[in-house]
């Protein structure tokens, strides 16, 4: 091998080690986004399950729905 060919090989491969590197870089970054994202909805959804096992617990067992007044349209 000439050395032109042995320094277009090396050019090659440090151009393809910045683009891999670079990838890496882009994809950390949005595992790390989307981790955030789904860690904030567990929060959310556990503050939802709790909100509605309180509205179900608040809510009496004896009462009838057909007790309700109807509704301001009827």
């Amino acid at each position: 091998m000439t050395v032109e060919k042995i320094e277009a090989q090396l050019t090659n491969l440090e151009m393809q080690l910045t683009f891999q590197e670079d990838t890496i870089h882009s994809l950390n970054k949005l595992v790390t986004e989307q981790t955030q994202q789904m860690s904030e909805m567990q929060k959310q959804i556990r503050w939802l399950g709790k909100r509605l096992k309180q509205m179900q617990e608040n809510q009496s067992a004896d009462s009838d729905p057909a007790d309700e007044p109807p509704p301001p349209h009827y």
